[in-house]
């Protein structure tokens, strides 16, 4: 390694941390967790969210509010939180709870602070698989709606992927409303963030995954496909769908057999579909 050149000294105040080398294949840099709209304590909101943080060793909760109404839905999630782990809970009524929390939040009288969750390192996911299990990894080119990404955690927890993969760039922090519209599935469901999605496929095909790029011109429907035991599917933003580079480090293209007037579906539902298509069959 070449030696560094001195730099010049700074004001204090404008210091920045020094950038990380990007590592081979684009895996993920290690960074500080992001937090809600920005970095450190942020808030959920809705009971599957909330119940979802507190049952989860992982997550660290600092304060619950929670209105008389809603209190006994969340009993025995809070009961069962070992008392280190457990938030101060203070009684609140419905617009005290809005007033901390984004416009329109759809909160059921429920709001809990939190830390953010470790960023998760794609290496160490890798290593940690067991050997020679099936495995079913997400993978979203470009895709920034929050909500999207949300539904997507959700049916990545119900058809059992081992985790969603996302570019950083333009990816959105996890913030409340993504975890609710995740439904609690932040909370078991890893969300590794790469820097380059193209050389990240290589990296997975390398590790013995087979990867195909859901897209409507696939020769073949995702439904016909004999796939290996490990897969990881590609599915892009909606209007643009994939990337080219994302394309051709792809094994192949793959579609879903909709039916005309239909061409496509949005993002998060084409995903169910496909993880389903991709279950063991029995």
């Amino acid at each position: 390694m070449k030696p560094q050149r001195p730099r010049p000294a700074r004001d204090p105040a404008q210091n920045r941390p020094p950038q990380r080398a990007e590592p081979p294949h684009g895996g993920p840099r290690r960074r500080p967790p992001s937090g809600e709209g920005g970095s450190g304590q942020g808030w959920l909101w809705g009971h599957h969210p909330v119940a979802a943080a507190l049952a989860n060793p992982a997550r660290t909760c600092r304060r619950l509010l929670v209105t008389p109404e809603s209190a006994p839905a969340l009993a025995a999630a809070l009961a069962a939180v070992p008392e280190a782990r457990r938030p101060r809970t203070e009684p609140a009524d419905r617009p005290a709870i809005d007033r901390l929390l984004p416009p329109g939040a759809v909160h059921q009288g429920v709001a809990l602070a939190v830390e953010p969750l470790p960023v998760p390192d794609l290496d160490d996911l890798l290593d940690g698989l067991p050997a020679g299990a099936p495995a079913t990894l997400v993978l979203l080119d470009q895709v920034t709606d929050p909500h999207n990404i949300g539904a997507v955690l959700r049916s990545a927890a119900a058809f059992g992927a081992a985790a969603v993969v996302l570019p950083d760039r333009h990816a959105p922090p996890v913030t409340g409303t993504l975890a609710k519209s995740a439904s609690g599935a932040v909370e078991v469901v890893p969300l590794v963030r790469v820097i380059n999605l193209a050389r990240t496929i290589v990296q997975l095909q390398e590790a013995g995954f087979l990867c195909l790029g859901l897209a409507e011109e696939g020769q073949t429907a995702l439904s016909a496909e004999r796939p290996a035991e490990r897969v990881a599917i590609a599915l892009g933003a909606e209007g643009d769908g994939l990337r080219r580079l994302t394309r051709e480090r792809c094994d192949r293209l793959v579609r879903l057999p909709t039916r005309p007037p239909i061409a496509s579906l949005n993002v998060s539902n084409a995903a169910a579909v496909a993880l389903f298509a991709l279950l063991p069959r029995e």
